[in-house]
């Protein structure tokens, strides 16, 4: 792991307060790529994504000691969740971002959304599992799927071969 890692991530938005993807009041980081990997193995439109609001957003490149400051300085929340695309395809970002975090003593929960399977991303999760508190939410979005309560993460996911697990 680089030792002095660049200091910025590329977001689509950053939602202060957010209370649908996680039991605990999360700062949200909606990351700015995706495959549509989901849609395109079924076949289907970019419009349907459940995202798709997000992608058209500009990207913003952000400073990530203000993300921690604006993370810090808010009393409500207790956990960062990053997705709204695909974090995994910008992965370095997503890490760096968590070892400031944890650099800076931050080991508030950190919950990433992937609509890839754990096989798929195994070697980005080794790298992850050397932090503390961090959640995975595995699985691609299938649409007309059945939602599923997920215990781990406290909510209901849009589709039922989507999970979460505590990695660390």
């Amino acid at each position: 792991m680089n030792t002095n890692p660049p200091l910025y991530i590329n977001v689509k938005e950053i939602v202060d307060e957010n209370f649908q993807d996680y039991k605990k009041a999360s700062m949200f980081i909606a990351t700015v790529k995706c495959d549509f990997k989901c849609l395109k193995e079924k076949g289907m439109d970019f419009s349907i994504c459940q995202n798709s609001k997000i992608a058209k957003l500009p990207n913003k490149k952000v400073f990530i000691p203000d993300i921690f400051q604006r993370y810090m300085n808010n009393p409500l929340t207790s956990a960062v969740v990053v997705g709204g695309l695909e974090p995994m395809l910008q992965f370095e970002e997503v890490l760096n971002l968590v070892s400031y975090f944890r650099n800076k003593n931050c080991n508030d929960d950190f919950v990433i959304y992937t609509g890839y399977y754990a096989t798929e991303v195994a070697n980005k999760i080794k790298l992850l599992q050397s932090f503390n508190n961090i959640i995975i939410k595995y699985g691609r979005f299938i649409p007309d799927s059945n939602p599923v309560f997920d215990d781990v993460l406290g909510i209901n996911l849009n589709s039922e071969n989507q999970h979460a697990v505590k990695i660390t």
